[in-house]
């Protein structure tokens, strides 16, 4: 009488055991345990130590794996944007740094923090379209986004710049952050020469602080992520901008269809070509709005003398 091998794995099944399944991966090793996770018996060689009792080996795989799609920030790896990988802003704080200084520097000018918009380095920086166009300042375009209207003008902004710049920075890196900040900007300073008084001087953040805001938007949406709150904070911020007396509308809506737009190229690339893309799209974005304000200034002519008929030659007032 001849007897049947033994399993390949494990002991011989003793006749009390005959009922028992056998192993997933081991048909033939009989075994009373099994996976916490998916169910399936298991023998202590397909087993793994987990939080809460054992989990069988494609569990605990395909667990890392999970591990890893959900962590694209890790060290060595890139964003979804593109950037590496970076675990604190920089780019953020330099930029509140050069608001506060600029703040310091124009409130000494005049010895008065609270009346610092009258010092010569304020009334030569703000957007003031008349002097673009007769003078020819376009520095005025940007110079404005790093001046403020006293120390809750400055407060605002940065806080808000603060808030928003520190995730905004670290997914999109160093350089794309800067270059979302700049555009937002320089869309805010464009939407107002272009649309607003030829005589009204505007100053302040908020065109790149609105343009972040947009980006933000873009940012949950990409990543699926409740967009409420975003939504919750333009809506409120449109809303104070239409109420309280003041406030350059047309710089905050200027700059908030600036960042959306940077931001989609940012993270809608296709991934083979990235860099090139996001670099393309932010060029060609940036050539619109310098073509917008060339436009204006060759067509303003025409706002100056409704606004300011003395300065026209054979107007009367």
């Amino acid at each position: 009488m001849t007897q049947p091998p033994y399993p390949p794995y494990g002991e011989p099944p003793r006749p009390d055991e005959d009922a028992r399944p056998g192993c997933w991966w081991h048909p033939h090793t009989p075994t009373g345990l099994s996976c916490v996770r998916c169910g399936r018996p298991a023998c202590p060689d397909c087993l793994r130590d987990a939080s809460v009792g054992q989990q069988c080996i494609d569990c605990v795989e395909a667990a890392r794996a999970q591990q890893r799609q959900a962590q694209p920030l890790r060290p060595g790896g890139r964003t979804v944007a593109g950037a590496r990988v970076s675990t604190r802003p920089v780019v953020m704080p330099v930029l509140i740094a050069l608001n506060v200084l600029l703040y310091v520097v124009t409130a000494a000018q005049v010895g008065d923090p609270m009346q610092n918009n009258e010092s010569t380095l304020f009334q030569d920086g703000q957007l003031w379209p008349l002097a673009i166009h007769i003078d020819g300042e376009w520095t005025r375009l940007l110079m404005s986004g790093f001046l403020h209207y006293g120390l809750l003008h400055l407060a605002m902004n940065m806080l808000a710049l603060w808030i928003l710049g520190r995730d905004l920075e670290l997914l999109l890196g160093r350089v794309r952050f800067l270059a979302l900040y700049l555009v937002s900007l320089l869309g805010g300073s464009t939407a107002v020469y272009l649309l607003g008084s030829v005589n009204t001087g505007t100053a302040g953040a908020s065109g790149a602080v609105y343009g972040l805001m947009g980006a933000l938007l873009v940012a949950v949406l990409k990543l699926r992520l409740n967009p409420g709150g975003a939504i919750g904070i333009i809506a409120i911020n449109l809303v104070l901008t239409v109420t309280l007396p003041g406030i350059s509308l047309l710089g905050h809506l200027g700059g908030l269809v600036a960042g959306a737009l940077v931001m989609i190229a940012m993270l809608y690339a296709p991934e083979k070509q990235r860099t090139q893309f996001q670099l393309t799209t932010v060029a060609l974005l940036v050539a619109l709005l310098v073509g917008l304000i060339l436009y204006r200034d060759a067509t303003i002519a025409s706002a100056i003398c409704t606004e300011l008929p003395y300065l026209c030659p054979g107007t009367t007032v």
